[in-house]
């Protein structure tokens, strides 16, 4: 075996464990959780499991003993956000409660969270005309997301100096536009 060999395990490991790391959830949002949507927690009855739920917030509604948020449940990425690319693939609504105000003008509707707990009962509530069962999880964890901002970025196929370099008609000491100031 050459130098070179170990050298190369090393640098492999080291290149698995960096791009591990990228793809992992946040401390508070780890550990082992029972697979299932909050469509199959209301058919199955899944009292007592715990699981880590995540989507858009609905309704944010603080009470006297905590805070009951309504969320949209949405599939969550290998980081355990929400997935926005998948934000049209529901996976029904749930509502979790914590202990301790949540401020409704921080939580606000359609912001990403993430959820940890256990399913605790379900109730019903009504959205429009309809009665729709949800899952009640009792929360460990709230984990709202920073908001994304989108940027696209456009090229000029150009340059900065026009098509033919700092001194054709485009460019020039007064900028891209010349002597017209347009």
């Amino acid at each position: 075996m050459s130098v070179r060999d170990p050298f190369t395990v090393v640098l492999a490991l080291a290149a698995v464990a960096l791009l591990g790391a990228c793809a992992s959830a946040p401390q508070p949002l780890q550990g082992n959780f029972l697979a299932v949507t909050p469509e199959q927690a209301v058919a199955g009855q899944q009292i007592g499991a715990a699981v880590r739920w995540g989507g858009r917030i609905v309704e944010t509604k603080p009470g006297p003993d905590g805070t009951c948020f309504q969320v949209v449940a949405t599939p969550l990425n290998a980081t355990g956000r929400p997935d926005s690319d998948n934000a049209d693939a529901g996976q029904g609504r749930f509502v979790a409660c914590r202990a301790g105000f949540y401020d409704p003008a921080i939580f606000t509707p359609g912001r990403d969270v993430t959820f940890v707990g256990r399913v605790q009962s379900t109730e019903t509530v009504r959205i429009g005309e309809y009665d729709y069962r949800l899952p009640m999880v009792a929360a460990d964890v709230v984990y709202l997301w920073p908001v994304v901002s989108e940027v696209r970025v456009v090229a000029d196929p150009w340059g900065p100096w026009g098509p033919w370099g700092p001194w054709g008609p485009w460019g020039g000491p007064w900028g891209r536009w010349g002597y017209w100031g347009w």
